[in-house]
């Protein structure tokens, strides 16, 4: 297997004109060839593995698919199934249920709506008759101060009238006073 010579088998002499079938089998060109395409065989085998590892490509590829395939089959199938399920026994059954049971509740509300509209009402009577006693009470402090400020020169006038007549008493008491302990002193 050098560049580009001719190469004589090892254990093997070339006959140079003909010779035995032994020789005759390895020594023709033939035979060569025959050589040559056993060891691209034995080549190919040995150290050339694109082949077997394309097949092997091809079947994971294969089994990969065909699993997949079924995998998404089944769920597909199942979706289709829960699908159906929905809209032949689900939908239905709710769709009864709210018409049965929307009535009721609509009921309810215009009830309870009524209740709180009432309950608003008496809330704003009764903040209206306290705002309205507020008011009242308001006035009646008003007047009461008024009364009050009116009263107070007068009440004023009583206590100074009565604060001057309990000074002139002091004074008189304090003068007696002076009179006993001027008498005592000439002693």
């Amino acid at each position: 297997m050098s560049g580009g010579g001719t190469e004589t088998p090892v254990g093997c002499e070339a006959a140079p004109g003909g010779g035995s079938k032994k020789r005759d089998s390895l020594g023709t060109a033939g035979s060569a060839h025959l050589i040559i395409k056993d060891l691209g065989e034995i080549h190919s085998r040995l150290l050339d593995h694109r082949p077997v590892i394309q097949g092997e490509t091809r079947y994971f590829v294969k089994e990969f698919e065909e699993k997949r395939g079924l995998r998404e089959m089944r769920v597909l199938e199942n979706l289709k199934n829960m699908i159906h399920e929905a809209n032949e026994h689900t939908l239905p059954r709710c769709r009864d249920t709210m018409r049965d049971n929307l009535s009721q509740v609509l009921q309810r509300l215009q009830a309870a709506n009524e209740s709180v509209y009432r309950l608003q009402q008496r809330e704003q009577e009764r903040k209206k008759i306290h705002s309205d006693h507020l008011i009242a009470s308001e006035k009646q402090h008003m007047l009461q101060w008024d009364d009050f400020m009116k009263e107070q020169p007068n009440k004023r006038a009583e206590v100074d009238e009565e604060h001057r007549k309990a000074m002139e008493r002091l004074k008189e008491q304090y003068a007696e006073m002076e009179k006993d302990l001027a008498k005592f002193s000439t002693f």
